[in-house]
């Protein structure tokens, strides 16, 4: 039982320990073999917290890129939101031109009727208005220059009318 306990904890090291003491035949065997195997234990703790950083440092390396996937898929989808807020917008806009199109044709069809409207009715429908102004009073030059009233001229008119009849 014992043997299997120095097999198991300090064969390998015992081992290539007396291998050493053997190959290079110091002066004091047992010195030379002690500091062999405190610097056997130095060297595998080193290995030991190497491969412990190594194990971290592959974790981290994976952390970190599944890390970098996620920013990638997050990026993806945030430009896939900008062009379909970007195509709800053109739309927008796109609707917003052709309602105002209709509106500005609808609108110019509305003024060519007013228009139509305003110069079939005549004068009198004009002067009739409220706010209209008063048109009654207009002066003319007549054939010898002088100033002449349209008052003046209706009046003439309405007498000649009035002596006809």
């Amino acid at each position: 039982m014992e043997s299997q306990y120095l097999k198991r904890c300090l064969g390998s090291c015992l081992k290539k320990g007396l291998a050493e003491v053997v190959e290079h035949q110091p002066a004091d065997p047992i010195e030379y073999l002690a500091h062999w195997i405190y610097n056997y234990r130095r060297i595998l703790d080193e290995e030991k917290k190497r491969m412990l950083e190594r194990i971290e440092l592959e974790q981290q390396r994976e952390a970190a890129l599944v890390e970098l996937e996620m920013l990638r898929k997050m990026k993806e989808e945030e430009l896939m939101i900008q062009q379909k807020l970007e195509e709800q917008h053109q739309g927008q806009l796109e609707q917003e031109r052709e309602e105002l199109k209709l509106q500005n044709e609808e609108d110019e069809m509305l003024l060519q009727r007013k228009d139509q409207e305003e110069n079939e009715k005549t004068i009198a429908e004009l002067t009739d208005r409220l706010g209209a102004p008063n048109l009654t009073r207009v002066e003319e030059l007549d054939e010898n220059g002088q100033f002449e009233s349209i008052t003046d001229l209706m009046a003439e008119g309405e007498q000649e009318s009035s002596q006809l009849t």
